[in-house]
């Protein structure tokens, strides 16, 4: 079956972010030229899908406003004769048939997928969050849709982190690996090092059967005293077989401010406009902070003697 729904939860309250995020959502931060949010339904849209629900929450209007269409922008660029970003603010709001639904409070991951369950009825679709951007040639979600044609069954996107930063993810427990695909025993949200069944990481791609919702109705609150979709999947594993994708691309990890910070310099560094200006200067700082260490080095051997 075609996979033409996602579900993108962006009802969080961006605390990492405070206090940029006091007024705007962190999902409209913006990498170069445009916010977060639409590089992930740029995402969506080339894997495939035609229609996507945002389960949002308060303060999130402004993302609304970035996918509707904007005729006194449009009528300014069109009396200017700016072209080509004419045609680059209407696409945005003709990438796909867009939809909200609020979540009226964060009660976490599980709770927001399940707030889509009317819109996506029965048929398989996609969870995309927002703190993963995924740059590859192949879209990562696409990657995910041919991997569920070859299984008919639930997959999740995943990528190998150091150990000592499983305690942000959920963990799957690997079975038999095929290629890229593993199976997946079971799963753990946030473990510790010492009770991580591995090192792979759920990098926030999902592609789901609809029975996930009989299973998120099941579960009670879990880590962050929040219904969490990892335990969802948990059981969902056990009674059917559930797979895991390890994803290929570069992965950014926007949920932190280092993270984001090495997704603004990197994709700005593939701007051709940018490129020459950025990466001299780079170089230039990297060169003042290396002859700063030496001084600092010389100063300190120097206190010693």
């Amino acid at each position: 079956m075609k996979i033409k729904k996602a579900v993108i939860p962006v009802g969080g309250l961006g605390t990492r972010f405070l206090p940029a995020t006091k007024a705007q959502p962190k999902e409209m931060l913006p990498i170069v030229d445009k916010p977060a949010i639409q590089y992930i339904v740029e995402e969506a849209v080339e894997s495939g899908i035609e229609s996507i629900i945002f389960i949002t929450g308060r303060n999130k209007k402004s993302l609304e406003d970035h996918f509707d269409k904007s005729f006194e922008l449009e009528q300014m660029l069109e009396e200017k004769q700016k072209w080509n970003l004419l045609k680059e603010i209407q696409n945005i709001s003709s990438m796909a048939n867009i939809h909200y639904i609020r979540q009226k409070e964060p009660k976490g991951l599980g709770h927001a997928v399940l707030c889509a369950e009317q819109f996506i009825g029965n048929e398989p679709f996609a969870v995309l969050l927002g703190d993963d951007i995924m740059i590859s040639e192949k879209p990562a979600l696409k990657q995910m849709i041919d991997a569920y044609h070859h299984t008919n069954q639930s997959v999740i996107g995943v990528n190998a982190v150091a150990l000592e930063n499983v305690y942000k993810y959920g963990i799957i427990d690997p079975g038999r690996k095929f290629g890229q695909v593993h199976s997946v025993k079971d799963l753990v949200e946030k473990p510790t090092i010492e009770n991580t069944p591995s090192n792979i990481a759920v990098m926030g791609r999902y592609i789901l059967n609809p029975s996930i919702f009989s299973y998120l109705k099941a579960i009670e609150r879990g880590v962050g005293n929040e219904w969490q979709l990892t335990d969802a999947l948990r059981l969902q594993c056990q009674q059917e077989k559930l797979f895991a994708l390890e994803l290929e691309g570069k992965r950014y990890d926007i949920g932190d401010k280092a993270g984001y910070l090495h997704a603004m310099i990197e994709v700005a560094l593939n701007h051709d406009d940018l490129h020459h200006k950025l990466l001299p200067y780079l170089e230039r700082i990297v060169e003042k902070e290396r002859i700063e260490n030496r001084r600092n080095t010389r100063s300190s051997s120097k206190s010693i003697i």
